[in-house]
């Protein structure tokens, strides 16, 4: 399986060049829960921090300024420890 992409503070033209300001803004507080992801998904984090752990992995920390990709396939437990607000897309 494919590890969790992080690219800290990608360029302005990189952000362009994907369309990350159209997509979708999901929110959330803090809390800790399970999640799979049955299809990649994309997603630039514009305020926040989480620490992401894959099962049977190693935690992986996103923040603001984070592009990240999440690979299909992937059964992870995130845990919010300052509130997420971030642009995402599946693909």
């Amino acid at each position: 399986m494919r590890p969790i992409s992080v690219e800290h503070n990608p360029s302005p033209e990189r952000l362009q060049q994907l369309g990350v300001f159209g997509w979708p803004i999901w929110e959330k507080e803090e809390s800790e829960f399970e999640w799979f992801y049955d299809t990649d998904e994309t997603c630039y984090l514009l305020e926040g921090h989480v620490v992401v752990t894959p099962e049977n992995g190693t935690p992986v920390e996103i923040g603001a300024g984070d592009l990240v990709v999440f690979p299909s396939g992937l059964a992870c437990t995130w845990k919010i420890t300052q509130r997420v607000r971030k642009h995402y897309r599946f693909t």
